[in-house]
């Protein structure tokens, strides 16, 4: 216990006689530098400040319409109105754009193959146009900037009564208003 008590008692003079050969009266030490001055890089005489850059402008809703511009049709599966896993870039990137502009409006029409009676491809063109506008407005997309309509098989992509034809003429078309 003693040990200790001295070597505290010595750790505490060390300290002081640490501090004591600091000198708090003297000012501290200045160096003194001319500015050095650096011509601008342009060779401006006016003196003018001349580090400002120009930002150019980005039109947003004009990119937006540019990256939709050929992704404009989504097809469907033979007697499905489920819109495929793979459209769903195709329908996030219009939902970009009608949630960057509000006054966007688009018509979702749907179209069938021409095999099945007249009102039975109505309804499958009209609740194909009701999914992707029901994917839509799930990414945010208000109910007002879309109008899903049928079309039924009346308006057919392509003529024919072939495989390809008909898959073809499976789909739902997103067409500005």
């Amino acid at each position: 216990m003693q040990m200790h008590k001295l070597i505290l008692s010595a750790l505490a003079a060390a300290s002081l006689v640490a501090c004591s050969s600091t000198k708090l009266d003297e000012p501290a030490p200045v160096e003194n530098r001319t500015p050095v001055v650096t011509a601008p890089s342009n060779g401006s005489a006016t003196g003018a400040a001349t580090g400002e850059t120009k930002v150019a402008t980005v039109d947003l809703g004009t990119q937006l319409t540019a990256a939709v511009a050929n992704q404009r049709v989504v097809y469907f599966d033979f007697d499905s109105y489920v819109v495929k896993e793979e459209y769903r870039g195709l329908v996030e990137a219009h939902a970009k754009r009608l949630n960057n502009d509000r006054k966007v409006r688009l018509n979702l029409e749907g179209h069938t193959d021409e095999r099945g009676g007249r009102e039975y491809n109505l309804a499958l063109g009209q609740k194909r146009a009701e999914a992707v506008a029901k994917s839509l407005t799930l990414i945010g997309v208000q109910t007002a900037q879309v109008e899903p309509v049928s079309f039924g098989k009346e308006r057919p992509a392509v003529q024919g009564s072939d495989e390809a034809a008909w898959a073809k003429n499976r789909r739902v078309e997103l067409k500005d208003k």
